[in-house]
């Protein structure tokens, strides 16, 4: 919801070596950061969408400007999970953190 300290949802899983499209997407009047420095660390990216820009290479953190969206395209390397927050001063302490997990990929 508009202008709540929170990620929505604030834990999500993917799987070593699949190719995933995280849709990002910040209704506020507020811009928020979605820092996970390990998360990134853990992940090949392929782009990352904002806008009319299309940005390639490592990632450390995204800034969501108020009313805006992103799109970042990866493929988890290495599995763990990993802390996720708002970098801005008081977000993470009023809720704005979250889990990435990333599982080993199943082998059939």
């Amino acid at each position: 919801n508009a202008n709540e300290l929170k990620f929505f949802p604030d834990r999500f899983t993917s799987e070593s070596g699949k190719r995933y499209k995280l849709l990002l997407s910040n209704t506020s009047g507020m811009k928020h950061y979605f820092t996970s420095k390990d998360f990134a660390d853990a992940v090949w990216t392929q782009n990352v969408v904002a806008g009319n820009v299309e940005v390639k290479g490592n990632i450390r953190e995204l800034e969501l400007r108020p009313n805006t969206t992103a799109a970042w395209t990866f493929i988890p390397i290495k599995s763990g999970t990993y802390e996720l927050h708002c970098a801005i001063a008081g977000h993470t302490e009023a809720g704005m953190q979250g889990l990435i997990t990333i599982q080993p990929s199943v082998v059939d």
